[in-house]
């Protein structure tokens, strides 16, 4: 399981003209998710991601974790692209990425122990749909996290 995790001013996914999902300031974190990814990859991704201090302290250092931010959340959306190799040609191959029947239950788990995490439930955009995801990058700060690399 790979994440992209962006620290946002705001961030909102429009589908067919209208918002599905919005925060103001938080994270936007893209989910690509593949055959062999687990509840163990879940569990894993999902505390790194609640962990990870990446927001300004009263000094002004990255310190503090999403949760010790008032007002901050976490907005998910899925994303089978991040799955892609560009190892061989120019046409990216996604055979990587997990068919529906695996990806979408692995991803209502990921959405359900990120909102458990988080006290409540975070919005999500809507998966295998054509998403336009609007954002204003806090930082920049972007963080790639991969659950079988561990790093």
């Amino acid at each position: 399981m790979r994440l992209v995790i962006q620290r946002v001013r705001s961030a909102s996914i429009e589908i067919e003209g209208a918002i599905v999902g919005s925060i103001k300031q938080g994270l936007l974190v893209l989910v690509g998710i593949e055959d062999n990814d687990s509840i163990e990859d879940i569990d894993w991704l999902c505390g790194k991601l609640t962990r990870l201090r990446i927001f300004d302290d009263e000094q002004g250092i990255m310190n503090l974790p999403i949760t010790g931010v008032p007002g901050a959340d976490i907005l998910v959306v899925s994303q089978f692209t991040l799955m892609a190799s560009t190892k061989k040609g120019n046409r990216p191959s996604y055979i990587r990425a997990s068919k529906p029947e695996i990806a979408i239950p692995l991803y209502n788990q990921f959405v359900d122990a990120v909102s458990l995490a988080m006290g409540h439930r975070v919005p999500t955009g809507q998966f295998g749909a054509d998403m336009q995801v609007s954002l204003v990058n806090d930082g920049p700060v972007t963080i790639i996290i991969d659950s079988h690399l561990k790093e």
